[in-house]
Parts: C-alpha cells; structure tokens; sequence
C-alpha cells in the first residue's frame, strides 16, 4: 500500500537557489525580525492547558517564534506533566513563566513564598507578578517582586481585570515604573484572554491614549485577537512585544509580523494603501 510522504527533493527557485522546507525559505524582502533571545519583538504564548504530547508534536514548528510561555491561571497547578513541559521548554529556548493568577491567590492565602519555592523546583524560569485580581497594595507587589527576583525572570502585569475598572495612564506609568524599580524585566499591559478590559474598550478597540502613554517602558501588550495584533504591528512595526497570544496563532502572528498576511501587507508591498490592507 502506498503512503504519503514529505517530498524531501530540493527544488531549484526562479534564481536557481535550492529550496527545501527544512528551512525558512529567504528570497522575500521582509521587515528585520530581532532574534532569539530577544530584548524586544517578543512573542509571549498563552497556554490554556495543552497537554504534553500536543506540545511534543507541534513545539518543533514554533520554538523559533515563541519567546515566552505562561501557563495560564492555576493550570500548572494542576497539571501532572508540568515538569516535562517546563523542561520541554527550556530545551526549545522558551522562557516558562508560572502565571500571575496563580501567584495572586497564593498571596492572598498567606502562601507566596509557599508558591515561589514550588515553581523554582518546578523549574520555572520566570513568574508573573500581578495584582489585577486581588486587591493587592502597590507596595505588598514591589515587595514581592523584589522577592521573586533572587530567582526568576519577573514580568510584572499592570491593570484590572474588572472591565468596569477605571483606566488612568499616570497610574499605569506609575506603578510600571515601581514595578521596573523593584526588579521586574518588563511590564505587561493587561487585556485579558478576552481583548475587552484595559488597553482595550470594551468592543476590543484599543485604547490608544493610553497605549501611547506606556511606550517609553520595556512593555509587552496584551493582544490575543488578529485585529489587536495587525493595530500594534501597523502602529509600531514588527517588533513589538505581544501577549497572550494562543500556541494556534504564533505562525500566524509571525506571518502577521513579516506583512504576510493582508492585514499588515503594507510592510511588504510597496505603494499598498493602509486601507487594501485592513480589510
């Protein structure tokens, strides 16, 4: 019985080069992509629960492109086979970061440091200090972030996860820059997994005053939505930092990166309106 098999021939491009799909092909001009480990352009995956034979089997395609992965809420809690994934990771030169809901709750039970221990045996190389759930004192979070810093990489979130919180960029500013003081590497500018609170109104829209009064920071938006993502990479290029972006969308996100995708195919085409590529 026949099979089907990868065709692994080379085949000759239009100049003659080999091409093969073991590699990223390179005969497009595209916008310069930073590289790993990256200082900026970073890609921070949220992962709601994969299990680790999913990840196995796909990890090998988008380990060029993620950058950050946080177990989302208290899913590394739960979930026999984090071991084997943080470790996973770690060999794919992925950054593990135990998420801030998590954290927040341990404070809030009197266990942080409980919790700190438990993540460095884990294996975890950065934790996510945040204090959007609980109502945690801007000194208890520089506290604490100064705590998890003798061991871990701190990416310190900013913003309610309330969306009838109120929304004030000098108090953003201000509690970022507490947060950089205290330790943490960079900021994380909350939207939540919905894209709906935060930098975003309600409808998803992104709240661009405020967006507009963060970018001196080391800042990492939140933007688990296409729209969102085109919004930040048309506004800012290709190497901004984004967030809670879902292990589906990280080739996608990548393609939107690089104009190659008709959301951001201004990057790549010259004279294409701003317009022919939105829609």
């Amino acid at each position: 019985m026949s099979r089907l098999t990868p065709r692994t021939e080379p085949v000759a491009g239009s100049d003659g080069r080999v091409v093969t799909a073991k590699r990223r092909p390179d005969f497009l001009s595209l916008p310069a992509r930073t590289s790993k480990p990256r200082a900026t352009g970073l890609t921070h995956v949220l992962d709601k629960g994969v299990n680790i034979n999913a990840l196995l089997a796909g990890i090998g395609s988008i380990a060029g492109y993620a950058d950050i992965w946080k177990l989302g809420w208290g899913t590394a809690y739960v979930d026999p086979g984090v071991v084997d994934k943080v470790a996973l990771l770690a060999a794919h030169d992925i950054v593990a970061c135990a998420g801030g809901t998590l954290l927040e709750i341990a404070w809030a039970q009197g266990k942080a440091d409980d919790l700190l221990a438990w993540a460095a045996d884990v294996g975890f190389a950065a934790v996510e200090v945040s204090n959007g759930l609980v109502r945690m004192p801007i000194i208890e979070k520089r506290r604490l972030i100064e705590r998890a810093t003798r061991h871990f990489i701190v990416f310190a979130e900013v913003g309610s996860k309330d969306p009838q919180a109120p929304v004030s960029a000098a108090q953003w500013r201000h509690e970022m820059r507490s947060d950089l003081d205290a330790g943490a590497r960079w900021v994380i500018a909350e939207g939540r997994e919905s894209g709906t609170v935060g930098i975003y109104s309600d409808d998803g829209s992104v709240r661009e005053s405020l967006v507009d009064a963060l970018l001196e920071f080391p800042v990492i938006f939140e933007a688990p939505r296409k729209d969102q993502q085109a919004w930040f990479i048309r506004a800012m290029g290709c190497n901004v930092s984004l967030g809670n972006v879902a292990i589906d969308d990280v080739l996608s996100l990548e393609a939107l990166r690089l104009g190659l995708r008709a959301d951001t195919a201004t990057l790549t085409v010259p004279g294409l309106s701003d317009t022919a590529s939105a829609r």
